[in-house]
């Protein structure tokens, strides 16, 4: 989302009598310093997920603890997210950018070159604080440094690296791990962040630091923010490998979490200004935009999540054919963004977000009648749709999150509403991981309940394989697992099913939030100024 904040117009620059309405160079280096720092966060959280395997085995982790390199990113990103906006009041925003920049490549070459799992994650935690905050911080840029009449035109680029980070991670690590080494899926940050750090120089204003913030700051609200988001984010990711609430593991980080609540709702009667404006949860509509926003992240990566896990285990995809099918979702962002703040204009946002999250349940709805003959080919029209209805979604949840707070919380509005997408993919993956595991089992269970031994086609395969295998116990034996194998398959394909079910009734749950959102100004344009 963007907002104009109370000293845009004077980042706003040019010469004297230029035309306010139109951008200066400088600004425009600004914006695409402030696209590419967000599209690198966006695009880290998924481009390992390609390469997990072969990373786990080389820094010798488990599977289970393997899922770290991507979890410990996510929760570290989900936490600086909300605390970006004081960051930015204490250290200035071109400071504050080009620290993490700096940092960001550091931990991108600590993660390139790590060789145990505990560096690993050293890094993965570094890359997710740093690349986080430069996720927000786009929108201040864009904000600050663009004129109303064009600041649609920057939230379409910023867009663009929301849609396609996710959408492109799998398809570009795996890609690079399987040309030259996994490795490079973190080198790949260094020569993007050179680029950053120049246009970050001569794209931003210096600004004065404001340290004063520290000792005034919500210190309550801060570690507060981080055992409540981190502590929900791991427990999100591990409960379902820990069997949720039967492990006292999960029970302790609900505690911590509980008390990280607390703290931060305290902090928000205490401190004079706290970390983050909870308070803006009151009004109504932002309310419902930040519902809006976790189901759109709930669907963003959860597809992401369900759709390789499916064409992998079912079709035999590897990575790279996988992340191709992924990829198609992100198309219909290249078509529609250019048109967006043309759109913006003459399409009441109400409709638009609804007709978004309308062809994003009809998109998961076409995959609920998936077979175990069912191939990458059957997600294409799905993944088209989905994609489009994100664009339309998000994009005018953007405009929609603009009309709902004034100028001067666009910060603390942006925080919360980045965190909520994020948040919502955690949910989202955490939910449909779950479900997948529980209903196979049930499926498998209820496949096993209606094949009879005594059945004539059940003996008849069951004797034609047995025969095939050899013959004899042995071959009977090897006959009863090929059909059990056939079951699971055929149970795990009823799980997904179930679960782009779910995704489905999930975007059409919440269609009735559209009505409380608040349509934008006719005069858009000026109400912006």
């Amino acid at each position: 989302m963007t907002a104009v904040a109370p000293a845009a117009a004077g980042m706003i620059d040019g010469p004297a009598g230029a035309d306010l309405n139109k951008a200066s160079g400088s600004a425009w280096l600004a914006v695409a310093a402030g696209t590419i720092g967000s599209f690198m966060a966006m695009l880290d959280i998924s481009i390992v997920n390609a390469a997990l395997p072969t990373i786990q085995g080389e820094i010798g982790a488990s599977a289970s603890e393997g899922t770290w390199v991507a979890t410990s990113y996510l929760v570290a990103e989900i936490v600086v997210i909300p605390l970006a906006a004081w960051f930015e009041r204490m250290l200035g925003l071109r400071r504050f950018l080009l620290i993490a920049a700096v940092l960001f490549t550091l931990f991108s070459v600590i993660c390139g070159t790590a060789e145990s799992l505990g560096v690993m994650i050293i890094g993965r935690v570094g890359q997710g604080f740093t690349g986080g905050a430069m996720i927000p911080t786009a929108m201040s840029i864009i904000a600050m440094r663009l004129p109303p009449a064009q600041q649609p035109i920057g939230t379409a680029i910023f867009g663009a690296t929301v849609l396609l980070g996710p959408v492109l991670g799998p398809l570009v690590g795996g890609w690079l791990t399987e040309t030259f080494s996994w490795h490079y899926a973190f080198f790949l940050n260094v020569p993007i962040c050179a680029v950053l750090i120049i246009l970050l120089i001569f794209g931003l204003p210096g600004g004065r630091m404001n340290l004063g913030e520290l000792l005034e700051a919500d210190w309550a609200g801060v570690a507060g923010l981080a055992l409540g988001l981190g502590g929900l984010t791991v427990l999100l990711e591990e409960g379902h490998r820990e069997h949720w609430f039967e492990s006292s593991y999960i029970v302790k980080l609900a505690f911590v979490s509980a008390a990280g609540f607390l703290l931060l709702a305290w902090g928000q009667f205490r401190a004079r200004r706290p970390v983050i404006k909870l308070a803006l949860l009151g009004n109504r509509a932002f309310a419902a935009v930040m519902l809006l926003s976790l189901v759109v992240g709930v669907i963003l990566y959860g597809v992401s999540y369900v759709v390789p896990q499916f064409v992998a285990a079912i079709a035999g995809y590897n990575a790279l054919q996988a992340g191709q099918i992924i990829l198609l979702s992100g198309l219909p962002a290249l078509v529609f963004l250019p048109l967006l703040p043309v759109a913006v204009k003459f399409i009441d946002l109400r409709l638009a977000i609804g007709s978004g999250l309308l062809l994003m349940a009809l998109g998961c709805y076409l995959v609920t009648d998936l077979t175990a003959a069912s191939s990458g080919r059957d997600f294409v029209a799905s993944q088209l749709i989905i994609g489009s209805g994100q664009v339309m979604a998000m994009m005018f949840l953007n405009q929609a999150a603009i009309s709902t707070v004034s100028p001067t919380e666009a910060g603390d509005a942006s925080g919360l509403f980045n965190a909520a997408r994020n948040l919502g993919g955690s949910i989202g993956l955490a939910v449909l991981a779950t479900l997948q595991d529980k209903n196979s089992t049930v499926h498998r269970w209820e496949i096993h309940s209606v094949l009879s031994s005594t059945d004539p086609q059940v003996q008849k395969s069951i004797e034609q394989s047995a025969a095939g295998n050899g013959g004899g116990p042995d071959g009977l034996s090897a006959a009863y697992r090929a059909v059990d194998a056939m079951i699971q398959r055929d149970a795990l394909v009823m799980a997904f099913n179930d679960n782009f079910f779910v995704l489905a009734l999930m975007c059409t749950a919440v269609l009735p939030l559209v009505f409380l959102l608040r349509p934008l100004p006719k005069n858009f344009e000026m109400a912006m100024h």
